[in-house]
């Protein structure tokens, strides 16, 4: 018998997904009815009510003693972790994040075993795992109502206030785009599938990346570019994916010609510290820069997007970039660039994205952690273990557990 809890979400401000809903939770208990049990940890603030968990059976107990595994969404606090047990949540550590330093030292001062979902992985390194899809709904519709709002032009719900993904396309339609408009969105992935599902539901039309830069079209238009279509070799070399991702050093930003003719930028790639900036604080100012507003899905801070001075919240999603100064302004500024750049956006669908979020964890984590299926999955997502070491995995996060700052 394993015993699985679900501790309340303790991190601030407040945090509604979870790691699995009441249908999950049954639907577990009952294909695993003589190996698991399910221990729920009392919390106001989810998603989903206490109550929708017990009518279905699920145990409710403020004490996760008892449990094997505990799983959680965000952080754990320092003062919620539990000496010698397992967790599996969101560290925010395998950067060495400074702020979630002392977080580890706990981790290994208390002798727990953190799996980090972040890490989860298969064999080929592609994560099995997360919420990027609800970053990229979520984030690309946030883009479109800041669109209207600095525009005045339409008027959307915040996603915070709609009951769901449901109620969230069904505003869509109120979006009102001029004939030439012309939106460009970087990377794939889970985040860009998510922003693609929103614009699936507005009027504007997907064209090639040669078709946005050189062609005329009566009608808004969207592109979606790969790295070798906004980056190129500095040696002039020709592009190859392998060399970016083993040298991105070696290469430049060429997203200028799209800067050009885009009205609004939704970033939903990866960005590696090593690699170039796609667009700095000099190309802001530089004659021709189109963009009036960024949707940073990615929200890397004093990265790759000179505009994302700092990270936004979902009480006050957007503020200005003024190209002047570089320095933040009102975001209704009718020379500043808008900007929405919210960390933590699937929070405001909570349940859509817990929903999903638990059918992965379900389908691609749960057989491994009830030995169901025999991988390293579970071991290479393993950052620490219950004798209070890192795992040789990342024995280069030994300095940053030792309080030195990276």
């Amino acid at each position: 018998m394993i015993t699985i809890g679900i501790i309340r979400e303790g991190k601030q401000p407040p945090d509604k997904r979870v790691p699995l809903t009441p249908e999950h939770c049954k639907f577990l208990l009952e294909k695993y009815i003589s190996t698991l049990r399910i221990v729920l940890q009392p919390s106001s603030v989810r998603a989903y009510r206490d109550n929708e968990y017990t009518d279905l059976g699920i145990e409710l107990n403020e004490d996760l003693s008892v449990c094997d595994l505990i799983l959680g969404v965000k952080e754990v606090p320092i003062s919620m972790l539990i000496p010698a047990k397992e967790f599996m949540f969101f560290s925010h550590t395998i950067k060495k994040q400074p702020y979630n330093q002392k977080l580890l030292q706990a981790i290994l001062e208390k002798h727990i075993s953190l799996i980090d979902y972040e890490v989860l992985t298969d064999a080929e390194g592609k994560r099995l795992i997360g919420f990027g899809k609800y970053a990229g709904i979520v984030g690309c519709y946030n883009g479109f109502l800041g669109l209207g709002k600095k525009w005045d032009s339409y008027t959307l719900k915040p996603a915070h206030q709609c009951h769901d993904q449901r109620e969230v396309e069904a505003e869509l339609h109120k979006v009102k785009l001029p004939k030439n408009f012309r939106l460009v969105l970087t990377g794939g992935g889970r985040v860009a599938n998510g922003a693609l599902e929103i614009l699936s539901h507005i009027n504007i039309k997907k064209v090639e990346p040669d078709q946005f830069l050189n062609t005329d079209f009566d009608g808004p238009v969207y592109t979606q570019l790969s790295v070798k279509d906004y980056v190129k070799r500095t040696d002039g070399m020709p592009f190859t994916t392998s060399d970016f991702y083993h040298s991105p050093g070696q290469f430049e930003s060429n997203f200028m010609p799209f800067a050009r003719k885009a009205d609004m930028y939704i970033p939903c790639h990866f960005w590696d510290n090593r690699a170039p900036y796609i667009f700095t604080a000099q190309n802001a100012l530089e004659p021709g820069f189109r963009i009036k507003l960024v949707a940073d899905i990615s929200c890397d801070i004093a990265g790759p997007i000179a505009s994302t001075l700092r990270p936004s919240t979902i009480a006050a999603p957007f503020y200005g970039y003024d190209p002047i100064t570089g320095k933040e302004t009102d975001f209704m500024h009718s020379e500043a660039i808008g900007v929405m750049a919210i960390d933590n956006l699937p929070c405001e669908l909570p349940r859509d994205a817990s929903d999903y979020f638990g059918n992965e964890l379900i389908n691609n984590i749960i057989p491994e952690l009830l030995g169901k299926v025999k991988s390293e999955v579970i071991e290479r997502a393993r950052i620490s273990d219950l004798n209070g070491n890192l795992t040789p995995r990342f024995e280069n996060l030994s300095e940053y557990a030792e309080g030195k700052l990276i």
